[in-house]
């Protein structure tokens, strides 16, 4: 091969990436961005425990904590869009960083909440920032990855999600049976503040370890800046060759055809938003990437994504925030009636009208800890099918067979007469389920061009928070009145979605075959 068809070839950045090699440095990448992924896990479902742990500190009704799980549900519906935006002007490294130290300070804050309301307004606005964190991660990654291996390392990043619902209960287990106890007049500090700070400190880290990696290439490219994605390249390829920088084939890059105005993007970029004219500037932009993609030819492909995201979040993140409540009563329920078989709907309408805190007793039992660890561990079968598997089965069959699988299983938890029938239920659910969100953002990183790439995801997901948000305050105010209401719902969101995701296009590997 002579080396000026190399050099023509080096120009165009699919084949400049995979010049660049495939090795150290992506492992690295995918084990940074899994990390951020398994954080992001964690600070989606932290309420979770908090919930039951909380309750006679702030002494919350089954509707307090609806509205308190539905918080961080508001905020990421807000910040997907903005973070999304910021992300396909400003960078997708810059904004990672900023929402990862925003989630950690926010997050230890709201550990020294000293009421009810202050606590939720914090994590709505964690929220705000974790909807920016799993909205670019997905991108970020994937802009690195050649064609041939970008679907089976985005799928490896639902292991990561998988660790994180493991490592979570583990963490409370550990803390909040503590018995630290600090109050100075309005002021507490209880265990479960302490489970609160330690979950916020890996944002913190995680963003500042992402300062030692560099922007993505693909979207430098995007906006015109050629040198700083040749030298990115030729930094990938002497950390997965191990060979010098001059001996890197690529020596120039050909800027791809774009419809929009490269002096327009550059002056996007340079934007500080410290003055009202910038801010302007900012809406605008979002306006433009949004009117372009509810346009053809990429219409189809955001309403498709939007209303799976919309069915598939509506009943994911209620049921797993809700998911140790129901353990926690069916345990109460069985401790006080014991020998009693009940379904979820007998279950909780026992603590309908308990409005006295003055007995009140938020102790978890164990079994709540373990029986969430269990629904974590039910998951690594799923998260190793997905990677080793998409290749020759496709993403949509991952996404139909276990949306589909799912939905029904949502109407299960209607059936079930005992704590170990909900168990297994839970199991196979979150196996299935997450294994969906994690699938979703793979898909639509090859679904969308770069330049659109993070607005899409960011449109897509303030469609699936306002059905979380939505979700979590149908599930708090009618799990101790009409519980079958919410439970069909959910289940007929599920299916809904496995019938959206048969309508997908195929992307990935399975495209170019």
């Amino acid at each position: 091969m002579s080396l000026d068809f190399l050099e023509n070839l080096s120009s165009d950045y699919e084949n400049a990436l995979v010049l660049a090699g495939f090795g150290k440095f992506h492992f690295m990448l995918l084990v940074i961005c899994g990390l951020i992924y398994l954080n992001t896990a964690i600070g989606v479902t932290i309420l979770s425990f908090v919930l039951p742990s909380a309750t006679c500190d702030f002494f919350m009704t089954s509707e307090d904590k609806g509205w308190l799980s539905a918080s961080p549900m508001l905020g990421m519906l807000i910040g997907s869009y903005f973070w999304g935006c910021l992300a396909d002007t400003k960078g997708r490294k810059i904004v990672l960083v900023a929402t990862l130290i925003a989630d950690g300070v926010c997050g230890l804050l709201s550990s020294m909440a000293p009421y009810y309301i202050i606590f939720l307004c914090m994590r709505f606005i964690n929220g705000f920032n974790v909807a920016g964190t799993m909205g670019i991660v997905f991108p970020y990654l994937g802009e690195f990855q050649p064609t041939k291996y970008r679907e089976k390392i985005l799928c490896w990043m639902e292991l990561f999600w998988t660790f994180g619902v493991i490592i979570l209960p583990g963490i409370a287990w550990f803390v909040i049976p503590l018995e630290l106890k600090l109050e100075y007049g309005i002021l507490f500090y209880h265990s479960w503040n302490l489970f609160v700070a330690i979950c916020a400190v890996p944002s913190l880290l995680l963003g500042l370890w992402l300062l030692a990696f560099p922007e993505s290439p693909k979207f430098l490219l995007e906006h015109g800046e050629c040198e700083k994605a040749l030298q990115i390249l030729v930094y990938m390829f002497v950390r997965n060759t191990g060979r010098k920088p001059e001996e890197y084939p690529c020596k120039s890059l050909i800027e791809p055809m774009r419809n929009t105005d490269r002096s327009r993007d550059k002056s996007v970029r340079s934007l500080s938003l410290r003055k009202p004219d910038e801010l302007k500037i900012l809406i605008s932009e979002i306006w433009l990437h949004t009117k372009t993609l509810c346009k053809r030819p990429y219409l189809r492909n955001t309403a498709l994504t939007c209303g799976i995201q919309f069915c598939l979040t509506t009943s994911y993140y209620t049921l797993m925030v809700w998911f140790p409540e129901l353990f926690h009563r069916f345990d109460d329920f069985e401790r006080m009636h014991p020998g009693v078989e009940a379904s979820v709907c007998d279950v909780s309408p026992v603590f309908v009208g308990d409005s006295s805190f003055s007995s009140c007793d938020s102790t978890i039992d164990k079994k709540v800890y373990l029986h969430t660890v269990i629904i974590g561990l039910a998951c690594i079968p799923t998260s190793f099918w997905l990677p080793l598997c998409v290749h020759r089965l496709g993403v949509k069959f991952f996404l139909v067979f276990s949306l589909t699988v799912a939905g029904f299983i949502t109407v299960g938890l209607y059936f079930v007469r005992s704590s170990r029938e909900n168990l297994i239920l839970s199991c196979v659910f979150e196996a299935l389920t997450s294994l969906s969100i994690s699938t979703v953002y793979c898909v639509m990183v090859d679904l969308f061009p770069t330049n659109l790439r993070v607005m899409a995801a960011a449109m897509s997901m303030t469609f699936g928070r306002s059905g979380a948000l939505l979700g979590n305050l149908i599930f708090g105010f009618l799990i101790d009145l009409n519980c079958i209401i919410p439970i069909v719902v959910f289940s007929a969101m599920l299916l809904i979605s496995a019938l959206l995701c048969w309508m997908l296009p195929t992307t990935g590997a399975a495209a170019l075959d």
